[in-house]
C-alpha cells in the first residue's frame, strides 16, 4: 500500500497557555478560601471538588490564571500539573481575559445548517474581532462552541450560557449590540443574564443572586419527535 498524507490544520482559534498573576491578593483569597470550604463540603472525597473550585478561581478575573490553578491545587492537595490537566482539557475554563458577556454561536451540524456559520462570520465581521477575541470595550468576547444540546430551537447563540433561540444574522447583530450599549436583554428562556464572573460563581454551586425564573420551558419544538412516536404507537 502507497502510504496516504494526511496533513494537519492548524487549529481554527488559538489554545493559549494558562498563564497571569501567581497569586491572588490576601484579601481575594481569604474569600475564595471560605467559599472554597463550603463547596469542598458537599464532597466526600476533597478532589471530586475540583471542577467547581475550576469556576470559583475563574470568578475573579473571568479566566483562570497560575493563582487559580495554583488555589486550586492547595485547596485540594493536588499538584500544580495535575489541576490544569483537568483545566485544560474543557472549554468552559478560560485562558485569556473574558468580556462582562462571552457570546457563543454554535457551529455543529445542525445549527451550521440553520444558519450557525452565517450567524458567527456576521458577529466576526460586525465586532471586528475573530472567534476567540474580545472587543476593545471589553463587553463581548466572541467564539464558536459545540452543540449545547438546544437542537430544536437551531440556530442558538448563547449569552454566559443562557439561551437565545432561533437566531438569525441580524438578530445576533442587535443583541451583541444591545449588550455593547447596557441595553436591558432577555434570554429566551432561563435566569436573567449577568456579568461572566458572576456566572461563574454560580457554576461553583454558590447561591445565585438572581430572581428565581423557574424551569426551562418545554416548547413544541423539543416535543415533536415525542408527538411523532406516539402518534406511530396509535396514542394521543
Amino acid at each position: 500500500m502507497n502510504p496516504i498524507d494526511l496533513p494537519l490544520g492548524r487549529p481554527s482559534e488559538p489554545v493559549p497557555r494558562i498563564a497571569g498573576p501567581d497569586s491572588f491578593p490576601d484579601d481575594v483569597a481569604a474569600g475564595l478560601a471560605a467559599d472554597a470550604a463550603t463547596i469542598i463540603a458537599r464532597y466526600p472525597q476533597p478532589r471530586s471538588a475540583l471542577l467547581p473550585l475550576l469556576h470559583l478561581a475563574q470568578s475573579v478575573d473571568g479566566y483562570l490564571t497560575n493563582a487559580g490553578i495554583r488555589f486550586c491545587a492547595e485547596q485540594l492537595g493536588l499538584t500544580d500539573a495535575e489541576v490544569t490537566a483537568v483545566a485544560t482539557f474543557y472549554s468552559m475554563y478560560r485562558r485569556t481575559p473574558t468580556g462582562r458577556y462571552l457570546v457563543g454561536v454554535c457551529t455543529n451540524t445542525l445549527c451550521a445548517i440553520m444558519g450557525g456559520d452565517a450567524i458567527l462570520d456576521t458577529l466576526q465581521d460586525h465586532l471586528g474581532i475573530e472567534a476567540g477575541e474580545t472587543t476593545p470595550d471589553g463587553a463581548v468576547t466572541l467564539e464558536h462552541i459545540e452543540c449545547n444540546a438546544a437542537c430544536d430551537y437551531a440556530p442558538v447563540v448563547m449569552v454566559n450560557w443562557e439561551f437565545f433561540d432561533n437566531q438569525s444574522p441580524s438578530g445576533a447583530r442587535d443583541l451583541v449590540d444591545d449588550l455593547r450599549a447596557g441595553h436591558p436583554v432577555v434570554p429566551t428562556r432561563g435566569a436573567p443574564l449577568c456579568p461572566f464572573t458572576q456566572t461563574a460563581r454560580t457554576l461553583a454551586g454558590l447561591p445565585d443572586p438572581r430572581p428565581d425564573t423557574g424551569p426551562l420551558f418545554t416548547g413544541d419544538a423539543t416535543l415533536a419527535g415525542l408527538q411523532v412516536a406516539r402518534e406511530q404507537q396509535g396514542r394521543p
